[in-house]
C-alpha cells in the first residue's frame, strides 16, 4: 500500500468513526421522543424523512445519523 493509500485509509476510518448510521422503527411519538433527546445533547446530525413500515402496521422507519463524540 503506498503512502498515499495509508493516508487516505485512515483518513476515511477517522471521518467515518465520527457518527453512528442507524435506522429506527418505533411509533412516531416514540421517535419524536428520540430525536427530541439527540437534538437536546447536540448528537443529532442528520433525521432522514419518515417511512411506512406497510400492512396496518402504524409504526415508522426513520434514518438517523448520530455524533460519537
Amino acid at each position: 500500500m503506498t503512502t498515499r493509500e495509508q493516508a487516505y485509509a485512515k483518513a476515511n476510518s477517522q471521518r467515518a468513526a465520527r457518527y453512528v448510521e442507524i435506522w429506527i422503527v418505533a411509533q412516531p411519538g416514540e421517535i419524536a421522543s428520540m430525536v427530541q433527546v439527540a437534538s437536546a445533547s447536540g448528537r443529532l446530525v442528520y433525521l432522514g424523512p419518515p417511512h411506512p413500515v406497510g400492512g396496518d402496521d402504524t409504526r415508522q422507519r426513520r434514518y438517523l445519523r448520530l455524533r460519537t463524540r
